[in-house]
């Protein structure tokens, strides 16, 4: 930033916009607190759920911060949200090396090196100025020992959730 001209007494003045969701909002002001660090003077811009797709479309943000989904491992999130072509991949990045190295962690049995490919890959989106994953939250589910046939998964809160295996043994 200081290169730019930027520091302590000239500040870059952005807005931050995200849903008016108090899960949307609160690490919107941690990114803007953040954002301080380094020059940026941020204003919260909320908009109804309603309007904020669109708007996202439409790339009518200076700075957005969404949510996406994922487990806690970033996998399911690489490809649809950064690979050339996919359609949740508003900012229109693409890399033919990092949908390369996409394609290996999706195939990766290893889960330190899962681990190790992961950290390539957003270490190359920063590099290119991609889409910034600023932070993982944590998810769990948790279940009575009387609900039975129930196979939770290691990438995701979401993945193998099959119902009809479920019973109660009550």
């Amino acid at each position: 930033m200081e290169k730019n001209g930027y520091g302590p007494d000239k500040r870059l003045k952005v807005k931050v916009t995200t849903r008016d969701l108090p899960f949307y909002r609160d690490p919107a002001v941690l990114l803007i607190d953040q954002l301080k660090e380094v020059y940026f003077d941020g204003e919260l811009e909320t908009v109804d759920t309603t309007a904020y797709f669109p708007k996202i479309r439409r790339k009518d943000f200076t700075v957005g911060l969404n949510l996406q989904t994922s487990g806690p491992d970033p996998d399911s999130l690489f490809d649809i949200f950064y690979g050339c072509g996919s359609s949740l991949n508003w900012d229109g990045y693409c890399n033919p090396e990092v949908d390369r190295l996409i394609e290996q962690v999706s195939i990766e049995a290893d889960r330190e090196r899962r681990k190790q490919l992961a950290w390539t890959i957003e270490r190359k989106l920063a590099e290119d100025y991609a889409r910034p994953i600023i932070f993982y939250s944590r998810g769990a589910t948790c279940w009575q020992p009387y609900v039975k046939g129930l196979t939770l998964m290691v990438n995701s809160i979401y993945a193998g959730n099959r119902r009809e295996d479920i019973w109660l043994d009550k």
